[in-house]
């Protein structure tokens, strides 16, 4: 009987396949939404549209349908992301100061998982005049 050679192959832990992820762009807006809401000054987010029918939403107790994203869109593109955002300011804040805080805040999130922000636009919607807020210093 004639000796028969026989190849091991040696997997290492190290091993690891390759291929593509893509991180789609309803995660992101989901991450922004949650991070924007985040920051004092921040009464809510979304445009008078989307405000009205959560209402509506609330009102039938559909109250968390759709909240996740709203006020927020977000194209990610090799890694990066752009973010837009409508948001309701509290009276008595400074937009500056209310929206520089929210890019700070939205980059922060988006870049713990892995990706670049490149651009975060904010439109300032409306303002909430409808308790005591103390103006910024």
């Amino acid at each position: 009987m004639a000796d028969e050679a026989t190849q091991e192959l040696s997997v290492t832990p190290d091993a690891v396949a390759g291929g593509a992820t893509q991180v789609s762009d309803e995660v992101v807006e989901k991450i922004a939404v949650a991070a924007a809401k985040s920051v004092p000054g921040v009464a809510e987010l979304g445009g008078d549209v989307a405000r009205f029918f959560n209402a509506v939403l609330d009102r039938v107790g559909l109250d968390q349908l759709g909240d996740a994203r709203r006020g927020c869109t977000a194209h990610v593109t090799n890694g990066a992301a752009v973010i837009n955002l409508v948001i309701v300011i509290d009276g008595g804040r400074s937009v500056p100061e209310v929206t520089d805080a929210v890019r700070s805040a939205v980059t922060a999130a988006v870049e713990a998982y892995g990706l670049r922000v490149d651009e975060i636009n904010i439109r300032v919607d409306d303002v909430a005049l409808g308790g005591p807020v103390a103006p910024s210093a």
